[in-house]
């Protein structure tokens, strides 16, 4: 059986189809509009222009659908209605264009289903699990392959931009203003685990982004799902450098990220030495596998 899930986070909104089968699953199809609803937020509201663009997105995804003749869709919110103060009247104008009901995720929802979506692909007992979003960034601690706490802190690479870049790049007092919103949105959030070096299980658009442009810069196959906390120092040492050189390597490898590139980096680099990971694991899957396994194939 074919099913569909539609996340519409707050700077990427993304189509999946998978096939089903007894409990399992298999991807047949991925597609993406990059929104930046985050960017449409004026004061805590969506503007007009933010709820047309998430329709448009859905419009979109509606008539991929329809070309499939896939009609089994689930759609989910993250942090894109969630923490605005008009979420039922964008819930009421999108739900009219998608066809579907939305459910709007809890911060701590997102995070454990992010996790449960992860752990679909990786077999790790222990490590803290993290999604770095537009507006929103989720966290989980887990051991023996049981969740210890899941939180979601107010901090993303889209509303980092927004709220302290003035032009694409960051310049030195930008990259310090970011650095100081993400200690206070995170800092209660990081714990160090007892035993250092845990891995850190990330997932979402700015982990895979800081992956791809890892394995560019380092050589590495593209089998490589695995960044090494040096690797991810360097990284960041080079894209907040010259902004010459950050512009280039970003535009050749990442153009779609060009503004969020540096903020969610910043994020991931952050939450590495908070945790003191000894590295990162980047999973091909995360939260809307998670909202698959757990709400609709109510896998145990």
């Amino acid at each position: 059986m074919k099913q569909a899930v539609i996340d519409i986070g707050s700077n990427s909104m993304r189509l999946t189809v998978y096939e089903t089968n007894a409990g399992s699953f298999t991807v047949l199809f991925k597609d993406k509009v990059m929104a930046g609803l985050a960017g449409y937020v004026e004061e805590g509201v969506l503007s007009r222009e933010g709820i047309a663009r998430a329709c448009q997105g859905l419009l979109s995804f509606q008539a991929v659908l329809e070309a499939l003749d896939i009609r089994r869709a689930a759609v989910f919110a993250t942090a894109s209605l969630r923490n605005i103060k008009n979420t039922h009247q964008a819930l009421s104008l999108l739900e009219a264009a998608a066809g579907y009901p939305i459910e709007v995720l809890s911060g701590e929802e997102e995070a454990r289903l992010g996790y449960a979506g992860a752990m679909e692909e990786l077999a790790l007992s222990d490590g803290v699990f993290v999604d770095i979003g537009g507006a929103s960034t989720e966290i989980v601690r887990f051991s023996q392959g049981t969740i210890q706490d899941a939180v979601s802190c107010p901090v993303g690479s889209l509303k980092l931009y927004r709220d302290h870049v003035k032009k694409i790049l960051p310049n030195e007092q930008a990259l310090v203003r970011m650095n100081r919103a993400i200690d206070l949105a995170a800092g209660e959030a990081i714990q160090k685990p007892r035993a250092r070096s845990l891995p850190l299980v990330c997932v979402g658009g700015t982990a895979r982004a800081c992956l791809r442009m890892t394995r560019a810069v380092y050589g590495l196959p593209e089998t490589v799902n695995r960044i090494s906390a040096r690797q991810v120092e360097d990284l960041c040492t080079l894209l907040t450098g010259s902004q010459k050189r950050a512009a280039d390597l970003i535009l050749k490898q990442e153009p779609d990220r060009i503004h969020t590139m540096i903020p969610g980096l910043l994020i991931l680099r952050h939450l590495v030495e908070g945790f003191g990971a000894g590295e990162i694991v980047v999973s091909k899957y995360g939260v809307r596998e998670g909202y698959l396994c757990k709400k609709i194939l109510k896998v145990s």
